[in-house]
């Protein structure tokens, strides 16, 4: 039984039901967002080769020292950029369990921006 004490694993909880109804292939991967309290990471992923294709975290060098809803849309504007250096153009989004706000949706969104369709 989950308790709602537990935020990570109700939130784990939410992200395995949507792994079961989306997944990515080499043609479409699946844009997987991760949210630490200090950094965000996002990843292209092919879940039928089992491979990342692109990534992009606030680790990045070239992520500015920025608000950390302005370093999301970093990432998501450099995770757009690596995809389209891939040939990647479609992506199916995985928010990961987590709400879409704030840093997921500043990620997503600059994505989008970015060329990313989903």
């Amino acid at each position: 039984m989950i308790t709602k004490s537990d935020k990570n694993k109700v939130r784990q909880h939410r992200h395995t039901r949507v792994r079961g109804k989306i997944s990515g292939t080499a043609k479409r991967p699946r844009l997987n967002v991760y949210r630490s309290n200090k950094n965000i990471y996002a990843q292209l992923i092919d879940d039928v080769a089992g491979v990342t294709l692109a990534s992009a975290s606030t680790l990045d060098a070239s992520i500015a020292d920025a608000p950390k809803t302005e370093q999301a849309a970093q990432v998501g504007a450099l995770i757009a950029k690596n995809g389209q250096a891939a040939g990647i153009e479609e992506v199916v989004f995985d928010r990961g369990g987590y709400l879409y706000h704030g840093r997921v949706r500043a990620l997503a969104e600059a994505a989008r921006e970015a060329g990313l369709k989903f």
